[in-house]
């Protein structure tokens, strides 16, 4: 069937109609803008035109628009490559950017229960801002073993390997000195599902085995983002791959004293036992009586007032029904404004960290065991930095400023080191078997009673 063209506010519009067809079906209320990778649309005589795939030139429910955001070098040839953002939008106010460099999440804006559509992932305005040594892994996609490996090394089918220590020089965190948030990956877009692919080669921080992973995103109509991890290898290797966004749903500048107020419950029973340096020793703790109780929604910094760190960073143990898929993992409220995040993962288990390592310039942030009545405005918020400070925030988009508690996270995963603990959920990969691992954020409103 010939295209049929619609015309739009500001640009012609090309489509094919698929009605009836498998396409149409599963990408119903499907567009998408390919604009140039540089930001700019063609131009075509005087006039500039950018083109959308367009379901029978309905009213679409979700739109993805693909341009550019700056270029990056190799880490290990040193060549320029073009860095992709692709940016979904729903009816709904929802909206999401991702960068094809770290596979990071930049952007997730919803909107609160008055409508004013805040952003409330922690991040930065531009490529310079990701690469900074002080960026705490915002948004990133983290490989080949996300969390630690302690010692940095394991034995693997008799065979001991040694891979980079950048934690404390005695572990390695997030995949080692150059870890798969470092490298521009290939994209690939199909309507408006977006998998982006690596490949990691053997060897690479010391872990044995090619390994090719793909991470595929998509934001639904009904305000679910939908993250699916895969990989295989070449040979046997441990794989443990997650995002590592950092939330903040009163707005991703408003600061500790905002994050104090989100309410949490966290589907976990137990959380995994470690030592000083978050090194799991194999045991475990059951929740039961203790701070680390999530199961019943709490105020998130009364709770963090009663653990030992006054703070969280810790895996717990998701509780699983019958069927082993996909299942409720954690859902946190901001009262104020009405907003939730709602997870969804088919791991074993997920970190709830609380930003406890960023900086804390007047070291004075702490959590308090009950918060203050009122509710602080934005613009009380900003903290007053003395010159000279030996912690400065890090400064993120818009020129904020992200301090220590400054934002939670929520990272879907296997137990950390889990390759060095037989009880562990196995995280080896073996040639021939692939790895799956499926995360779902999903957005909604409190509405008024």
């Amino acid at each position: 069937m010939p295209p049929t063209f619609c015309q739009t506010d500001n640009a012609m519009s090309s489509s094919a109609e698929l009605t009836g067809s498998t396409a149409n079906r599963h990408r119903s209320g499907a567009s998408v803008t390919i604009k140039s990778i540089d930001g700019i649309a063609e131009q075509r005589g005087s006039q500039t035109e950018s083109y959308e795939m367009v379901d029978n030139c309905s009213n679409e429910q979700v739109t993805l628009t693909v341009d550019g955001f700056g270029t990056v070098k190799h880490p290990k040839t040193g060549a320029t490559e073009t860095v992709k953002r692709f940016t979904w939008q729903n009816t709904h106010g929802v909206s999401v950017q991702v960068i094809s460099y770290g596979a990071i999440i930049t952007v997730m804006k919803a909107p609160d229960r008055n409508g004013r559509i805040d952003d409330v992932v922690l991040g930065f305005d531009d490529i310079p801002g990701y690469q900074t040594p002080n960026n705490p892994y915002f948004g990133a996609t983290i490989g080949r073993i996300a969390n630690r490996v302690g010692g940095g090394k394991f034995t693997l089918n008799g065979q001991e390997f040694q891979v980079t220590r950048n934690f404390e020089n005695r572990h390695q965190l997030h995949g080692g000195k150059i870890g798969f948030d470092k490298y521009n990956w290939d994209a690939f877009v199909d309507g408006t599902v977006v998998t982006l692919t690596h490949t990691s080669p053997d060897g690479d921080e010391g872990y044995p085995g090619a390994v090719m992973v793909s991470v595929r995103y998509e934001l639904k109509a009904d305000n679910r983002f939908e993250v699916l991890f895969k990989a295989v290898s070449t040979k046997p290797t441990p794989i443990n791959l997650t995002n590592h966004s950092y939330f903040n749903l009163a707005g991703h500048s408003t600061g500790h004293e905002e994050i104090y107020r989100h309410v949490v419950s966290i589907n976990a029973d137990k959380i995994t036992d470690t030592d000083a340096d978050s090194i799991p020793s194999g045991k475990f703790i059951c929740v039961g009586g203790t701070p680390y109780d999530l199961r019943i929604p709490r105020e998130l910094g009364p709770a963090m007032a009663k653990t030992v760190s006054e703070g969280f960073d810790d895996n717990f143990c998701i509780t699983k029904g019958t069927e082993q898929g996909r299942t409720f993992t954690a859902r946190v409220i901001h009262p104020h404004s009405g907003r939730v995040l709602e997870v969804y993962t088919d791991q074993p288990g997920v970190q709830f960290y609380t930003s406890n390592f960023m900086p804390d310039p007047n070291r004075n942030i702490r959590p308090k065991k009950v918060n203050a009545p009122e509710y602080y405005d934005v613009t009380r918020l900003e903290p007053v930095i003395p010159e000279g400070v030996a912690d400065p925030p890090i400064r993120g988009k818009g020129g904020a400023k992200y301090c220590k508690h400054g934002a939670f996270c929520l990272e879907t995963q296997n137990f950390p080191d889990a390759i060095n603990h037989a009880n562990f959920p196995s995280a080896v990969l073996n040639p021939g078997a692939q790895y799956v691992h499926e995360v779902v954020y999903k957005f909604e409103v409190l509405r008024d009673q």
